[in-house]
């Protein structure tokens, strides 16, 4: 069964879809219908779905730029647009097919067919992720390396290649002694449970530090100084335990 969702500012054309996809397509649940963007965003930030059929043209907010609130998404993506001229940037934005409205059945069997086909090898590519995974927790505590999934990869680190983590509302911030950056699409709390609660410490709500990189800390200002310069707050309900740490 295949799970999908609904994105049009239009009423009558998620009618029609739907009726499509319950005539032709056997096996395909429409889980929800949106035709408002924020709604859609809040409903993907809490739940599983093997593809979106996205409408391009909405007053609140264009198809292209709800995708990027979705840089890693794992879910399909099904372009559905009155218009001809999307077709580039579809691609650019790793749709899965593209659909000119009204929809021929044909063609939306053949984007079934391709979520389908889509869904299966992220199946086999989850199989491998997991076996990496896996040989990763059985190394000894002392020299397991940190998975972080960021950017279609996943990265092993070395517990004392990162420096801080920093939250983003629903997403946070992983910054590594070597400056790079990583981004990723889960909460602070998600990426504190991996990591070694001997060596990192949540300062302050929003941060989480290595503490082999504390340099300085400023009593009076109530901030620490990490090796690169970088300045974190240290609320004052963390300040006992993170001095005796």
């Amino acid at each position: 069964m295949l799970n999908v969702i609904i994105l049009d500012d239009e009423s009558k054309a998620i009618q029609s879809l739907e009726w499509e996809l319950k005539s032709f397509c056997p096996n395909v649940c429409v889980l929800a219908t949106f035709t408002n963007p924020f709604d859609a965003k809040d409903f993907l930030l809490n739940n599983s779905i093997d593809c979106i059929f996205l409408d391009i043209d909405m007053p609140q907010m264009d198809g292209f730029r709800f995708l990027e609130f979705f840089p890693q998404r794992e879910f399909s993506v099904i372009i559905t647009t009155a218009y001809d001229q999307y077709g580039i940037q579809a691609l650019k934005m790793q749709a899965l097919d593209y659909l000119l409205k009204p929809i021929d059945s044909d063609d939306l069997i053949k984007s079934i067919e391709k979520i389908r086909a889509y869904k299966n090898s992220t199946n086999i590519k989850d199989i491998l992720e997991d076996m990496l995974l896996n040989i990763n927790t059985l190394q000894t505590i002392n020299s397991r390396k940190i998975n972080i999934s960021c950017d279609g990869k996943i990265y092993f680190l070395e517990p004392n290649e990162i420096l801080f983590c920093e939250s983003d509302g629903n997403y946070c911030n992983v910054f590594l002694e070597n400056g790079q950056k990583l981004f990723l699409t889960q909460i602070l709390k998600n990426i504190e449970e991996k990591l070694p609660k001997n060596i990192f410490y949540r300062v302050h709500n929003s941060f989480v530090v290595n503490l082999n990189k504390v340099r300085e800390y400023q009593k009076n200002e109530g901030y620490l100084v990490l090796t690169n310069g970088k300045h974190i707050p240290v609320s004052r309900t963390k300040k006992g335990l993170f001095l005796e740490k």
